[in-house]
């Protein structure tokens, strides 16, 4: 027979002549409520169970409790909930809630098999680790490990659902790319130290158009920032142009991607242009004189920033194959001058020194604010597995909870105060809701807090979401 615990009342500050009495006995209540909402969304997009099959299970399915999709549904569920580690699932694998998000037939956890596993619903923090660990050669044979990733699969999800996002095709589409630090503490495989971050990481690469992500590549820090970024470009816009044929593509970078390679393959792939940084150097500098001495005289009579700018060609003494385009932006600030080169293969007929580089090389730092998310609020940067696949996998799962994250945002959100919000926002203000759940034969009860103060927006966003189509 289970051990029946005692709750343990604990004595806090009165109130007046009040004792203030509290113990754990409050029955299956939940902090993550509103975790509902991102079910809905996934019973509308299906984000989730399509990553289910971007695995091959060789496991013998009548001997097994937690079906793929579910450790899926559970792991992305939970990151996108705030839970960063495995080690987090021996305690959430009895959260009712998070049963009910997994779609677990019996959510209290009453019909699992072992008599230690009874109320314990979810898969614990073992078996989801082997999820992550199972080797790429792993088969039927395999004593433990036997769920195998396909990455190949995943990026191309990744795309699929950015695809599916429009309701028509766009005339033209912007390809943010950029790399990032993901610092590391211990011996992980492809662990280098990196001299501009000053420790030793990895160098994910991300690219991203708007706020939807596109793809998410692990990288070793021994390589330049822009290493393999072609070949990721190739396989978006092959899959985009699948889709899309006659869409436009801007590839928009800073000066780290700034590589012949790069800029020949958009010059050699039709429809397909840049905009990316350059870094400064003398002979830049030098083109420009005249825009920054106007700039410095504008600053010191109204003591306000000025700018101005020149388009003019350039070609660098080696790395360049052709001349290109570069526009200089000659700026003046209080700390003196600062400026800023943009090579392009857009033409100044079609957009003009400032509007290029105001309008079309800035909004790149937007960008900066979708990684900051990733690593942050949905930890893409939780990759302390010993295994560099491994490490891969969690930067996948957590790409996924990002876009189930972003796909709540764009179908729900909009036109309300949280249609800007960041993750950690939503998930503050949306998901983080006390409930209470009772599961009686037939139906599932979740009480909210009587006391949560975005009740009204949570019911309107609900209502939002019932009217988009279920899949079948």
């Amino acid at each position: 027979m289970e051990t029946q615990c005692t709750p343990v009342a604990m004595g806090f500050h009165g109130l007046e002549c009040r004792e203030v009495i509290g113990k754990f006995d409050g029955g299956r209540i939940s902090s993550d409520g509103g975790g509902v909402l991102l079910r809905e969304i996934e019973k509308r997009t299906g984000i989730v169970k399509r990553l289910a099959k971007c695995f091959h299970d060789y496991r013998n399915q009548e001997l097994i409790e937690h079906s793929l999709e579910s450790l899926l549904k559970q792991r992305v569920f939970a990151i996108a909930l705030g839970y960063e580690d495995l080690n987090d699932h021996d305690a959430l694998r009895q959260d009712v809630l998070l049963a009910l998000l997994g779609d677990k037939a019996d959510p209290t956890g009453a019909d699992r098999r072992c008599a230690q596993d009874k109320g314990k619903a979810l898969a614990g923090k073992s078996t989801l680790n082997r999820l992550e660990l199972t080797p790429e050669e792993a088969d039927e044979t395999s004593r433990y490990k036997k769920i195998v990733a396909n990455p190949k699969a995943m990026d191309e999800l990744l795309v699929d659902t950015f695809l599916e996002s429009y309701s028509q095709p766009p005339a033209q589409i912007v390809l943010d790319v950029d790399a990032t630090d993901d610092r590391l503490h211990g011996q992980q495989e492809g662990r280098f130290f990196h001299g501009y971050y000053g420790h030793y990481c990895y160098l994910p690469l991300y690219i991203f158009c708007g706020e939807q992500l596109l793809g998410a590549r692990l990288r070793t820090a021994d390589q330049d920032a822009a290493a393999g970024c072609v070949e990721e470009l190739a396989r978006i816009i092959e899959r985009v142009r699948t889709a899309w044929p006659a869409v436009r593509v801007i590839v928009r970078g800073d000066s780290g991607f700034c590589r012949e390679a790069i800029m020949s393959f958009c010059e050699a792939t039709e429809g397909v242009d840049f905009v990316l940084g350059l870094a400064k150097n003398e002979r830049l500098k030098a083109a420009i004189v005249e825009e920054m001495s106007a700039a410095r005289q504008r600053y010191q009579a109204t003591e306000k920033a000025a700018r101005a700018f020149k388009d003019f060609r350039y070609q660098t003494r080696d790395s360049w194959s052709c001349e290109r385009r570069v526009v200089g932006k000659a700026e003046y600030l209080s700390k003196g001058e600062n400026p800023r080169f943009v090579v392009t293969s857009i033409s100044p007929d079609e957009m003009d020194a400032r509007t290029l580089y105001e309008d079309g090389y800035c909004a790149r730092g937007e960008m900066e604010n979708r990684i900051k998310e990733q690593q942050l609020a949905l930890f893409a940067d939780r990759t302390s597995s010993s295994e560099m696949r491994a490490n891969q996998l969690r930067l996948y799962f957590s790409s996924f909870a990002y876009v189930l994250m972003q796909a709540l945002r764009r179908l729900a959100l909009a036109g309300t105060e949280l249609a800007k919000a960041q993750c950690d926002t939503i998930r503050l203000k949306l998901l983080k809701v006390g409930a209470q759940v009772r599961v009686t034969v037939r139906k599932i009860w979740i009480a909210f807090s009587e006391s949560y103060p975005y009740a009204a927006l949570f019911q309107q966003i609900m209502s939002r979401i019932q009217q988009i189509p279920l899949l079948n």
